[in-house]
């Protein structure tokens, strides 16, 4: 299939066929696969953008500079929240590959987006990194006075399963000065966490 016919298919409403068509532009990509891909992130079809979302996440770290340039400098909201669900699922893809510097700079940098749907999507994003954005995390749970994004946080740090996340929750519970939306999503985040590091303990026995 030529590249405009596998750019057809993701739009495709059979899932399957789509899913074929990222795979095989994941695959046979030239230099414009990526930016086409890219152009498609504004588009008024949401199957089609999701699509584009989907395959370069199929795509890779290489995807990851394009991705980065959009998420802080677009002024598309809808292009931004696309850019950072398509972080978190190179993050998903290849759990093995070290997540790209520029995309966790990018992802923090998110955070702080004015739009929600941004700035969740990049909080998501960076729990599906897992640990490496360990750090950024409890820094962003530091210094923003977003409860959405606070409350994103510690959700984003529950679903990491690493250790350190625990203190960091637990302190939350106890901290009277803490919105209480915010206290109870990290009882029930602690919670979460334990199932998570009990079951990959019983994983790595």
């Amino acid at each position: 299939m030529t590249l405009d016919s596998l750019f057809e298919q993701l739009k495709h409403p059979n899932p399957h066929l789509r899913e074929r068509a990222m795979i095989e532009l994941a695959e046979n990509r030239d230099e414009n696969t990526i930016p086409r891909l890219m152009s498609v992130l504004n588009d008024e079809d949401v199957i089609f953008r999701r699509a584009a979302v989907k395959a370069l996440g199929f795509i890779g770290v290489d995807s990851v500079p394009s991705l980065v340039e959009s998420l802080l400098n677009s002024n598309n909201v809808t292009v931004r929240g696309s850019c950072a669900k398509a972080l978190a699922q190179i993050a998903v893809n290849y759990p093995d590959v070290p997540f790209p510097t520029e995309g966790l700079q990018g992802l923090q940098t998110a955070i702080n987006d004015p739009n929600p749907v941004v700035h969740i999507a990049a909080v998501m994003a960076l729990g599906e990194v897992g640990s490496p954005a360990f750090d950024i995390l409890a820094e962003a749970l530091k210094t923003t006075d977003n409860v959405a994004v606070a409350v994103s946080v510690v959700n984003a740090l529950a679903s990491l399963g690493d250790e350190r996340a625990v203190k960091i929750l637990t302190a939350l519970t106890n901290d009277q000065s803490v919105d209480s939306y915010v206290r109870e999503s990290a009882v029930s985040a602690l919670s979460r966490l334990e199932q998570v590091t009990n079951l990959n303990a019983r994983r790595s026995r």
